[in-house]
């Protein structure tokens, strides 16, 4: 049976309310059960459909602030402090970003503040942090293809063959830094993305060459927490050819690659291209051995902080019903995290893998980005005559300090070109508030709990007929300044109070 639309419904409603409503009993059932069987309602909400006479409609619900501003403000600085990811990943990371940035002391959180911050959802996160938020494809160069025999020895491996693999066989793919223009030569990043943690290992090629590829395979081996087993590639010739294939047979790695032109085989190398590399470099070109270094030195911290700090994804079950395809994913985990609840590591790599993440510093690791990523950036866009200025380093106080209102500026990342954006520092008519701002203020830091109507209605009270009702909004975005300074006192403590004061009275004009 067809359902009605809810149109249809309303009309119905519309139409036999009033003859529901007085008529008999015995007519009333006739009624209600004829109402029943047209709209597929049950009887028990069909009637109370009747009985009001109109369909139910939308109630504005009364906002209920859980959490305060304070919890909104250390939010916010964790949010930075893990550079940005979503709710979901900044839900299973918060725990122990507190804990770290407590222990370094970056933070000091008060117990309320604190037990909020963990108690938020995912949701909750993306919603209080939905403010903070900022609201092609180039021509490959023709690369000459592997030769058939070294092709044939490959055997090739479908993103179906993995089933659920022991730590240590990774997909291998390379990010070309070449720019606008694939012409001459550039800097490439070697990419290796562990299929059963998510574990990602970074390194820099100077020149596009397969001896060089086997060396840099060679030390990011020594990096890796686990021994490499597997080793799969897709068809570049940069990988299919007798010096990688012998280095891997000599050294008793599986070689594997994925089918021609068929990239979800390797998605799990692919998607990390995307959110790990272009993420963290850019889109610019490198060139030159001042760029590989840059782009080592990078990698050195980067790979601790995504590793450690940055909770990803992964797929747990796909199935397909016709063109529809369903995903599942496991709770988001930092590959950290997945390696240490393997039971397939030895005791010793996890006792050594855990005391490695005891001792980072998740603040300290963002600057070190940061300022790497400062240095590409010049590096890249220096003339080609003349040296450019070096870019201004932050200390780390300084790079914490920022964090709180670092989402203002869009952007923080120096590789994503961030747009200049002009500040407006002027006001369009005289400040209503002017003679009594300081009034409010003193009663607001009095009694910090009183809405701006109370603190309206105060006003009305002590100066009849001057301030009228239509300052009530002006005053709100006044008190809700002065409640972010308070919320930033009660975080970080009387020391930046200050510097919150002079941005709330620049932004109000008290």
């Amino acid at each position: 049976m067809r359902r009605v639309s809810m149109a249809t419904r309303d009309e119905l409603v519309a139409a036999v309310a009033a003859r529901y409503a007085g008529a008999g009993r015995a007519e009333r059932g006739l009624i209600l059960d004829e109402f029943a069987a047209i709209t597929g309602h049950h009887r028990k909400h069909a009637g109370r459909l009747l009985r009001r006479g109109l369909a139910p409609q939308e109630r504005p619900r009364r906002a209920r602030q859980i959490y305060d501003a304070a919890v909104r403000e250390a939010l916010t600085v964790l949010w930075e402090a893990s550079d940005r990811i979503c709710g979901k990943r900044l839900r299973v990371v918060l725990p122990g970003l507190v804990e770290a940035m407590e222990r370094h002391g970056h933070l000091s959180l008060a117990p309320a503040v604190r037990t909020g911050l963990l108690a938020m959802s995912a949701a909750t996160i993306d919603r209080a942090l939905r403010d903070r938020r900022e609201g092609g494809a180039r021509r490959r160069r023709r690369r000459s293809p592997p030769s058939a025999a070294v092709r044939r020895s490959v055997p090739v491996r479908t993103s179906l063959d993995w089933g659920e693999p022991a730590p240590g066989y990774v997909e291998a793919d390379l990010v070309a830094h070449s720019g606008p223009t694939a012409r001459g030569s550039y800097v490439q990043t070697l990419v290796l993305t562990d299929i059963a943690t998510g574990w990602t290992e970074c390194a820099p090629l100077l020149v596009r060459e397969q001896v060089l590829v086997r060396e840099v395979l060679g030390e990011v081996r020594r990096m890796l927490p686990f021994p490499l087993l597997g080793f799969d590639t897709d068809n570049d010739s940069v990988f299919l050819n007798e010096t990688v294939r012998d280095y891997c047979a000599n050294t008793g790695v599986v070689f594997t690659r994925c089918r021609p032109y068929r990239k979800n085989d390797q998605a799990h190398v692919e998607q990390k291209n995307g959110a790990v590399v272009r993420r963290a470099v850019g889109y610019r070109r490198l060139e030159g051995l001042e760029a590989a270094a840059a782009l080592a030195e990078l990698y050195r911290s980067l790979r601790l902080f995504v590793n450690v700090f940055q909770p990803s994804f992964k797929l747990a079950e796909k199935t397909r019903d016709g063109a529809a395809v369903r995903k599942r994913y496991h709770a988001p985990q930092t590959p950290c995290a997945r390696l240490l609840a393997d039971g397939r590591i030895p005791e010793a790599v996890k006792t050594r893998v855990s005391a490695m993440a005891a001792a980072l510093d998740p603040v300290r690791l963002l600057a070190d980005i940061r300022a790497a990523q400062a240095r590409l950036v010049e590096i890249a866009d220096r003339p080609s005559s003349g040296r450019a200025a070096p870019p201004d380093v932050p200390t780390l106080e300084e790079f914490l300090a920022g964090l709180r209102t670092a989402w203002r500026a869009g952007e923080v990342r120096p590789t994503a070109k961030p747009k200049a954006r002009k500040e407006r520092y002027w006001r369009t008519r005289a400040d209503p508030l002017e003679e009594v701002g300081p009034q409010l203020r003193e009663w607001f830091r009095a009694e910090p709990w009183r809405t701006a109507r109370e603190l309206l209605e105060r006003l009305q009270a002590d100066v009849s007929g001057r301030y009228s009702e239509t300052l009530l909004r002006t005053l709100q975005r006044r008190v809700k300044t002065w409640r972010a300074e308070l919320a930033h006192q009660l975080v970080f403590g009387e020391g930046g109070a200050a510097s919150a004061r002079e941005q709330s009275d620049e932004a109000t004009g008290a």
